[in-house]
């Protein structure tokens, strides 16, 4: 769970400096993908792991 707070944290910084600089709007776009990505990869392996713990 760490992990994936550390990502969360890591792309939301790089969407943000993506879009302060025009430059870089790519980085910023691709922040946004790698976020969302995370967040559904984390909240997956979130639910998976509590079925188990259930079953």
């Amino acid at each position: 769970m760490t992990v994936i707070v550390i990502l969360l944290v890591l792309w939301a910084v790089l969407t943000v400096v993506g879009f302060a600089i025009q430059g870089l709007l790519w980085l910023g776009i691709i922040g946004i993908i790698l976020l969302v990505g995370t967040l559904v990869f984390g909240l997956v392996r979130r639910s998976v792991g509590k079925k188990k713990r259930q079953a």
